[in-house]
């Protein structure tokens, strides 16, 4: 297993919150959790030459998150988040920041031969630099056994229907929630209102290994050739939902890489998500009794 490099590529930045700023952006998210199973993650985007990103980059050293991280000269990425008189949370995310100028280098390139699993969004797609450095590392990964991983998380209106075609190509699992499913089928014209019909229509139109479609508290499900897998949504006591999204993908892929059947996996994403819910932040430290399913 300590050879199964698994990499989060894309946007490192800070939510700066009315009470003061978090750290933000999925990859990282991703690639933590993903350590925590105990599998070789990295997080690869870039920062600037500032306090922010100096910052973002001690902030990995101290929660031991293997990073490949680039200082360009664009500022470290920032999202304004703010409330409105009913407390529903407004995002501005900045452009032309950091990680949408995450260069290819051969360092890079030499990560990608060697990327069992990687996992990227449309977010960090909406600049060309970022775009071509993500498409190439794909590319660069071996041909065989790989996971790639386009989890889409659709934000405001940084996605064109070309990215997304591009990413369905590329990728060989999907993961959508119920809401971006509708947007996608939208834009591309699928027909019927049945979201388990568009999945079954992504799934064999891109060729995919699996489709996974989490539908909040409505459940999840995970979508093979000739085959489906649902669970339950457990209830808990959410603190917030931050990141918790991401702790899924990261306890599916690390379960399905360390040989767990699609049922485990899934099971154990739910209850690892679930568990990220109860918690503040992003990046909580997971129970040793749901570690304990992945690691041998």
């Amino acid at each position: 297993m300590e050879n199964t490099i698994v990499v989060g590529m894309g946007e490192a930045l800070w939510d700066v919150l009315p009470e003061g700023k978090k750290i933000g952006g999925a990859p990282a998210n991703f690639a933590y959790h993903v350590s925590q199973f105990g599998l070789n993650s990295r997080v690869v985007s870039a920062v600037g030459d500032d306090k922010l990103g100096m910052e973002i980059l001690d902030n990995f050293r101290e929660k031991k998150l293997n990073a490949m991280v680039e200082i360009v000269p664009y500022p470290t990425g920032t999202v304004q988040v703010e409330l409105d008189a009913e407390g529903v949370p407004c995002y501005d995310i900045k452009e032309g920041v950091a990680w949408d100028n995450i260069p290819y280098t051969p360092a890079l390139e030499d990560l990608a031969k060697h990327t069992k699993a990687v996992c990227f969004g449309s977010l960090a797609q909406r600049s060309v630099v970022s775009r071509d450095t993500i498409n190439r590392f794909i590319d660069a990964m071996p041909a065989e056994d790989t996971l790639k991983i386009f989890d889409i998380n659709l934000r405001q209106g940084f996605y064109t229907k070309e990215i997304l075609c591009n990413s369905f190509s590329k990728c060989n699992i999907l993961k959508i929630n119920d809401e971006e499913l509708v947007t996608v089928s939208r834009m591309f014209g699928y027909p019927g209102i049945d979201l388990q019909d568009k999945c079954w229509i992504l799934l064999a139109k891109y060729n995919l290994k699996m489709l996974i479609l989490t539908c909040g508290v409505n459940g999840s499900y995970v979508f093979t050739p000739g085959n489906v897998s649902f669970v339950e949504t457990p209830r808990v006591e959410v603190a917030d939902t931050v990141g918790a999204g991401d702790s899924f993908t990261a306890a599916f892929v690390s379960s399905i890489l360390s040989g767990l059947s699609i049922g485990e996996a899934h099971k154990l994403a739910v209850e690892t998500s679930a568990y990220v819910c109860t918690q503040n932040g992003a990046m909580p430290v997971l129970p040793q009794s749901l570690k304990d399913r992945v690691i041998k």
